[in-house]
């Protein structure tokens, strides 16, 4: 996606990364971002190959259990190729969990660096350049999940038990935010087996669930989009494969917003539901308005985004740092899926934020 960044940014924002940022050359096979450490810089791929693994666990516990003792890598999966434009390091913009992946050069490439203190000082100070960054970086990940998916097969990913989507996005937005989407937004009952979203077809607005269980599911079928869309308008059978169940609290219909792409699935009430609906027209009206309400809804996204891709990652590699239910937890560990005092302030927010939504 060589053209996102200069898409969503203005000159003004690229003279600033320029000027800020240190170009440099680093040889085939060096470790930009290495799996399971910080990183102090985000990285602008000017020119040649990145490529992203994560880490593989051998078949033989024994092996593992050695290799652990003795410091060696496990073997790295190779999830995808990043070519120039790509950015790297975002991960510490928009979460606290630690990198689930090791990014290193395929050849000789050219990187511009961006100190993750100067660029964390640019977000606070310009507000502009906060949302168009965010939002750019949003598209970049749903664009990563996305390519994901399409690699190694829809079928290969499970339902996973993701933090709900409206702890990020109620956890980032301001009490003005929130008064807007109640004043803007409806309340709507959806009957059991009304389909919401449709794979493939436009969205009409922003969703969140206030009550009642959905099924997301996925196309099977190798038709192109327009095929299954048609299909589907003449009530043919397309077979679909239920990818998670959606509940209170979750937030479909947010894709039109992030890059323009139709769905990828399909959401369909499994009773009864209620949802709050935010028409598409009104949402984007506000976000080109109002560059404060941008810069935070685009953030929000950005760290639900980072949460499925992290989350998504997990089940492609081999994680040694997640947490199992009935195992002792070491306090000298920090797991993958653990949450930081900041972020569960934050999430505790994001509850009360939503209680009192489904009060008023």
């Amino acid at each position: 996606m060589t053209e996102v960044l200069l898409k969503e940014l203005t000159n003004s924002d690229i003279d600033w990364l320029i000027s800020t940022g240190r170009r440099r050359e680093i040889a085939s096979g060096t470790v930009l971002i290495q799996e399971g450490q910080t990183t102090d810089s985000l990285h602008i791929l000017l020119d040649g190959i990145l490529t992203v693994t994560v880490p593989q666990a051998d078949n033989n516990p024994l092996a593992r259990a050695f290799a652990a003792m003795e410091g060696s890598e496990t073997t790295g999966r190779e999830i995808t190729r990043l070519y120039s434009g790509e950015v790297v390091g975002e991960i510490p913009f928009v979460s606290v969990r630690p990198i689930a992946t090791t990014v290193r050069a395929v050849e000789k490439s050219l990187v511009m660096s961006i100190s993750q203190q100067e660029l964390a000082a640019k977000l606070q100070q310009d507000v502009g350049f906060a949302a168009r960054f965010t939002r750019a970086i949003a598209i970049l990940l749903s664009n990563r999940l996305q390519n994901l998916i399409d690699r190694f097969g829809r079928s290969n990913f499970a339902q996973g038990q993701p933090l709900k989507d409206v702890l990020f996005i109620l956890g980032e937005l301001h009490d003005s935010d929130l008064d807007w989407m109640m004043a803007c937004g409806t309340q709507k009952h959806i009957p059991a087996n009304t389909i919401l979203i449709h794979e493939a077809r436009p969205v009409d607005a922003l969703y969140i669930i206030l009550s009642g269980t959905m099924s997301m599911s996925i196309s099977q079928s190798k038709s192109n989009p327009l095929t299954r869309a048609f299909a589907a308008i003449e009530g043919g059978e397309i077979p679909s494969r239920e990818i998670a169940r959606l509940s209170k609290g979750e937030i479909v219909g947010e894709t039109p917003f992030i890059d323009g792409r139709l769905p990828a699935a399909t959401v369909t009430a499994l009773e009864d539901s209620f949802v709050l609906s935010i028409l598409r027209q009104q949402l984007a009206a506000k976000l080109q308005q109002d560059v404060g309400f941008a810069s935070r809804f685009y953030r929000a996204i950005a760290i639900s985004l980072s949460h499925r891709l992290q989350e998504t990652i997990g089940r492609l590699g081999y994680s040694r740092r997640v947490y199992s239910q009935g195992q002792p937890l070491d306090e000298n560990v920090e797991y993958e899926d653990e949450l930081n005092a900041n972020v569960l302030d934050r999430v505790a927010l994001a509850g009360k934020r939503f209680n009192w939504l489904l009060l008023n």
